[in-house]
């Protein structure tokens, strides 16, 4: 079971990768068949590169030279198949003798995050192989959510279930796959191996966790999670199944959590061909959470925090910043931003002679940040992290063009209450954030004595009416029926409706919850929908 980090579009380096896994399972584990993911080939999901010509060209290339290089064992991985112009998301099967075999995915997801039939057509056929006499069924992903798939290809002899997955991470998604493939395994009594993804991949991360689980439901093998890795499973001749390869204990919650936001941060530099990461850092705890992550992601030489003090930012901010930056070992400056903001001040003052203060000036302050972060993120070509979470990208507590400003979003699906919760887990590890950084109220620093309970209801009721409300779906009067204030309820719901036009300008960031802004939540920025 090879659990592979792809690159979508990367056909030559994702085919290199395959040949080079099936010589160390062969050679080393003296393996007869070796699973890679679905969609291996190409990485997941490789989206509108499909209605390329060249780029199905390159794949059917790519599993001929597969193909040859084949070191004598039976190969199966993910990859695109096209017929007649029609395109199937399918596993194929390369036997040592050269012959080839495809299954076809028959349950095309289109839902949450996933957008399968707009590229591809659903196969109904089982794919039942012969290795030593011993019978594999072959599905791909999703099929092993429904019974049919899995209950067809033991009718045509399938002895065990090999299953072919790009299944993305969200919390509780482990709980999630192995109770699906319990109920296969007690439908069908024969076992099922479930490979998976790992890696970064836009707003998604794949967090591996491939498993066993034997005849009897029995969790047999469960892989890393979030790590590239080879596991061995030996099948004798009746279907019974034995690990090879050291079954690890499940993680905690919060371990899964960070440990997705560091890969996903990780991939999305590295495989955007960036080296290096520039971030902010104010002496608040997103920030400080983040240059943790980056710290862990990349190493402190490849991280720069930079401080940016103005008139209201408080000494001990930046105190804390500096501490932390010496905590972490990372490169650190403080730029004061007083100079340039007067600057846009004196330029517009013209254009606001007779209008009060407002929050403007507090925007000038942020955006000025923004032109300063990404002047040394173009210069020095080092990728800009957005520290912004996901309470606050939820009601429009944040500046476009402002601390906004980035290329990538780490805990923009991450609640206010789940930051605290990881920069305390951080620490269970070893001195990252500072204390007094976890424990100090929350504030901007835009104005004198800011806190952000000023702007918004206590993050202990703001969160879970977030939650309710973008991730449940759930309407204004359920959520008051359930205990929360009124008031509160309708100027929080108001705030996240009307704040849909800077989310859509807002950098991408990793989906780590079942609802996250993007690409499954796509409301308009235009609507005259009333809430209720």
């Amino acid at each position: 079971m090879a659990q592979m980090n792809p690159v979508v579009g990367d056909i030559a380096g994702n085919a290199e990768k395959i040949i080079s896994w099936s010589i160390r399972a062969k050679q080393g584990f003296q393996a007869d068949v070796v699973i890679f993911p679905e969609l291996a080939l190409t990485g997941y999901p490789p989206e509108d590169l499909l209605f390329r010509v060249q780029f199905l060209q390159q794949l059917e290339s790519a599993i001929e030279t597969i193909k040859l290089e084949n070191p004598g064992l039976c190969m199966i991985f993910g990859s695109v198949t096209r017929e007649n112009d029609v395109l199937y998301n399918s596993a194929i099967i390369l036997q040592p003798d050269q012959s080839v075999q495809y299954y076809a995915k028959h349950y095309l997801p289109n839902y949450g995050v996933f957008d399968e039939r707009r590229y591809f057509q659903p196969g109904n056929e089982a794919c039942v192989i012969n290795v030593k006499d011993l019978q594999l069924g072959v599905t791909v992903c999703e099929d092993i959510w429904f019974p049919g798939p899995a209950a067809k290809s033991v009718a045509s002899g399938a002895q065990v279930i090999l299953n072919l997955n790009a299944s993305p991470f969200h919390a509780s998604k482990t709980v999630d796959r192995l109770s699906q493939v319990k109920q296969r395994v007690a439908e069908n009594k024969v076992p099922v191996c479930y490979v998976n993804m790992v890696g970064g991949q836009d707003e998604l991360v794949f967090d591996g966790h491939s498993f066993v689980v034997d005849t009897d439901q029995n969790l047999l093998l469960e892989v890393e999670g979030f790590e590239e890795c080879l596991a061995v499973v030996n099948i004798d001749g009746t279907g019974s199944v034995r690990a090879v390869t050291e079954t690890v204990s499940e993680s905690e919650d919060l371990q899964q959590l960070y440990d997705a936001l560091v890969l996903a941060t990780h991939d999305y530099v590295i495989k955007n061909g960036f080296k290096n990461i520039v971030l902010g850092l104010s002496g608040g705890i997103d920030s400080a959470l983040v240059l943790a992550i980056a710290v862990d992601a990349l190493g402190a030489d490849a991280v720069h925090a930079i401080m940016m003090p103005y008139h209201y930012t408080s000494d001990i901010s930046v105190f804390d910043a500096a501490e932390q930056a010496k905590l972490l070992n990372v490169s650190y400056s403080e730029i004061a931003i007083g100079e340039p903001v007067q600057a846009f001040m004196n330029v517009l003052q013209d254009e606001f002679s007779g209008l009060g203060k407002d929050v403007t000036e507090e925007n000038l302050q942020a955006r000025s940040r923004g032109v300063i972060l990404m002047a040394i993120s173009n210069k020095k070509g080092a990728m800009l992290l957005t520290t912004g979470n996901k309470s606050e990208m939820s009601v429009g507590y944040a500046t476009l063009y402002g601390d906004m400003a980035g290329g990538f979003a780490p805990i923009k699906d991450v609640s206010k209450l789940n930051v605290f919760a990881l920069a305390n887990f951080r620490n269970s590890i070893s001195p990252a954030i500072p204390q007094r950084v976890i424990d100090r109220p929350p504030s901007a620093e835009l104005a004198p004595d800011q806190k952000d309970e000023d702007s918004l209801p206590p993050y202990e009721i703001l969160d879970p009416i977030l939650e309710m409300y973008i991730e449940q779906d759930l309407s204004v009067t359920e959520i008051i029926d359930n205990g929360f204030d009124e008031e509160a309820v309708k100027r929080v719901t108001w705030l996240v409706d009307m704040s849909e036009y800077k989310r859509r300008q807002s950098p991408p960031g990793v989906r780590v919850t079942q609802r996250a802004f993007g690409k499954e939540r796509r409301y308009p920025i235009t609507s005259g929908f009333k809430r209720s």
